[in-house]
């Protein structure tokens, strides 16, 4: 079976007028049941005063059409992706932005994230989907529209059309996750708040070695959090590579799995860590793997904080990621350009 990745675009998009021209003759290929599922739970020029045109629409009664987000954000001063209302979470403004851009209510948006990051955790690629009972011409003027409402520690990276099979969370197969380790005695004022900073010396090839041994389909209930929102879900994750990159003072761990448990990655890098001190050594892991018990990890580490980890990419099976017929183009956002140069005449 093969995977593609969601590719995620470079461009930021500045301020721009609002022209939502949906098609007012929605096309019978792109469309899709009522959903049954609920919701999982700008600075500089932008102006969100730009962006209060409601779209001039033909809605039709038992379809829809399903859009994909590319989400990247700053999860400083967040409570994590998952709905709630107070303290605010990335869900939570995306949704706000949503309703003000398509004049539509939460409920009818269904909006749904591919991974629930915890508090303070960041993304470059998380993935959400929504979807509207109309379909657009084009996708830059709601994508400009978004970023214009949005604060500017979150970003919409792409827009575009998805298919009725395509979810973002139950049609994810991968995911990847960084964590950043700043091993210094003294801490780059530019890193403090993307990466952990451990001013002990930590062997970088012990962690190595210790990561090698998470590789692997395993019962992860020794590395996951208890948590009274999360339903009961299967312990047993695939992990397909975990590795250690040394960059300078900078110590990357990239983790990819099909799937991970509440906290499980930073439990096991609090593991790493430990074993990269040289307290404990590194085929510890096995044995508390075997132990499926929270209680024997917690003898030897607590949850790394959340500060150092960041959702890099989601990966979905190609067939989910095609494009409906007669859809506009994915958005990636737009320059702004000149189109002359208007010198002052002497």
């Amino acid at each position: 079976m093969s995977y593609a990745a969601v590719v995620v675009g470079s461009a930021f998009v500045p301020s721009l007028p609002l022209n939502l021209n949906p098609n007012p003759n929605p096309n019978p290929n792109g469309s899709l049941p009522s959903p049954n599922n609920t919701s999982s739970t700008g600075g500089g020029a932008e102006d969100p005063n730009h962006y209060t045109m409601k779209p001039t629409v033909t809605v039709a009664a038992s379809s829809g059409f399903k859009w994909r987000l590319v989400i990247a954000y700053d999860g400083t001063h967040y409570s994590g992706w998952q709905y709630q209302q107070s303290p605010p979470t990335i869900q939570c403004i995306v949704e706000k932005a949503l309703t003000q851009a398509t004049k539509l209510e939460r409920k009818d948006l269904l909006l749904v994230g591919a991974s629930r990051t915890d508090k303070g955790v960041h993304a470059l690629c998380q993935v959400a989907h929504f979807v509207t009972p109309f379909n657009y011409d084009s996708l830059e003027s709601i994508h400009a529209a978004l970023n214009g409402l949005l604060p500017s520690d979150i970003r919409v990276r792409e827009i575009s059309p998805a298919m009725h099979e395509f979810h973002a969370r139950f049609s994810a197969k991968r995911k990847i996750y960084h964590y950043k380790i700043y091993n210094d005695t003294i801490m780059d004022p530019f890193q403090h708040r993307y990466a952990y900073h451990s001013a002990y010396k930590l062997n970088a090839a012990v962690m190595r070695e210790a990561a090698s041994y998470f590789i692997g389909k395993h019962d992860f209930s020794a590395f996951v959090n208890a948590s009274h929102n999360d339903r009961v879900r299967d312990p047993v994750k695939n992990i397909f590579r975990f590795d250690v990159i040394e960059m300078g003072a900078l110590l990357q761990l990239e983790v990819e799995g099909s799937g991970f448990l509440y906290r499980q990655v930073r439990n096991m890098v609090a593991l790493l860590l430990q074993i990269g001190k040289e307290a404990i050594p590194p085929d510890i892991v096995p044995m508390i793997l075997a132990s499926r018990d929270r209680k024997e990890l917690a003898k030897y580490a607590l949850s790394a904080p959340p500060h150092g980890l960041c959702l890099v990419n989601v990966n979905y099976n190609e067939e989910h990621l095609g494009l409906p017929s007669d859809c506009p183009k994915t958005s990636f956002g737009r320059h702004h350009t000149i189109s002359k140069c208007k010198l002052p005449s002497y």
